[in-house]
């Protein structure tokens, strides 16, 4: 049994990390860390994760083969360091080590704590990094909306299908802002309520531009980003638009779709739009690509859970790799209904 420390358990990232990690046939979750609730059973602090019979701790304690770490950026870099250093495996479910240059880091971030870890890092989506995640010690969780934003084009970028310049819109729930208390996040301010935010620029839009980047000969792909805020508790939807290169089918888009991720085993392509209450719960991203062939433009719609898929799924879906587990262990369940 792998022993696992989790870093800031108190956060929404965090507990839904412990509490896939309590079901995995293959993990033991042995010390948890709070840095408000140092002191007090994990069962006060969320009672549907009592059954852990834990503590929350200031730091970890207990011998441990590997952590998932939960705090915000600057402070996970600063607390994991010597961690990484001493070469404990880590999967960083916060924004410190997704980018791979130092200089794209601190535009949207700051300074860095520790950038000498950057270049051992690895961005921690499988699809499209399954082989250095096997043998990495140091993987990045990446965001959610990144996450729901890159799967949908990724096929089409990386065989040349679209024009370099795309467009996400992307629609979250609340979840995803975090614990941290803020007005917009009051239910009477955000129910039956749409917004839009961040049309400034949102931190998750550099981690599409170099992942699609990746796949793409030059020039690097434009990408247009707008996250929406939706009053629903979790989930994300994204819908994707690109114009296509050259003349294709529906039908000849799909098959691309799903030989693309025919070894991925969370991303189905769909033979509907789908919605995100079938992702609830789950490690799963569902992909519908068309093509509006009167204007010769591709649209894909991407579901996930934004903290299960475009967050702690898709860590412990990372940390199963990196330790050569099946990738599924921990994360087969269905999604939740209603």
């Amino acid at each position: 049994m792998l022993r696992i420390g989790i870093i800031n358990v108190t956060g929404y990232m965090g507990a839904e990390a412990a509490r896939i990690l309590h079901a995995h046939p293959e993990v033991e979750v042995v010390s948890v860390t709070g840095r408000s609730a140092a002191g007090q059973p994990l069962g006060e602090v969320f009672p549907h994760l009592a059954p852990l019979g834990l503590t929350v701790e200031a730091e970890l304690t207990a011998d441990i083969d590997a952590i998932v770490s939960a705090l915000p950026h600057a402070a996970s870099a600063e607390t994991l360091a010597p961690y990484a250093e001493r070469g404990v495996p880590i999967v960083d479910l916060s924004a410190d080590f997704r980018l791979r240059k130092l200089e794209d880091y601190e535009r949207w971030y700051g300074a860095h704590p520790a950038p000498h870890l950057l270049a051992n890092a690895v961005f921690g989506l499988p699809e499209l990094r399954r082989k250095e995640i096997e043998s990495a010690k140091l993987v990045a969780g990446p965001g959610c909306h990144s996450t729901a934003g890159i799967l949908p084009l990724a096929p089409a970028v990386q065989h040349g299908l679209i024009e370099p310049d795309v467009i996400v819109d992307s629609k979250s729930g609340i979840s995803g802002a975090g614990r941290t208390l803020g007005l917009k996040y009051h239910f009477a301010e955000a129910n039956e309520s749409v917004a839009a935010y961040a049309l400034d620029g949102h931190r998750h839009l550099p981690e599409i531009v170099q992942e699609l980047g990746a796949l793409s000969e030059a020039p690097v792909p434009k990408v247009t980003f707008v996250p929406h805020l939706i009053p629903m508790s979790r989930g994300i939807l994204v819908t994707a638009y690109a114009t296509l290169r050259r003349g294709t089918t529906t039908e000849q888009v799909r098959e691309l779709y799903a030989s693309f991720y025919e070894s991925s085993p969370f991303v189905r392509v769909t033979d509907a739009p789908p919605s995100t209450k079938q992702t609830l719960g789950t490690n799963n991203c569902l992909l519908y690509p068309t093509i509006d062939e009167d204007n010769s433009r591709l649209i894909v719609i991407s579901a996930l859970d934004n903290l299960m898929k475009g967050g702690a799924g898709q860590g412990v879906q990372a940390l199963n790799i990196m330790f050569g587990l099946p990738e599924d262990a921990g994360l087969r369940g269905l999604a939740l209904y209603p």
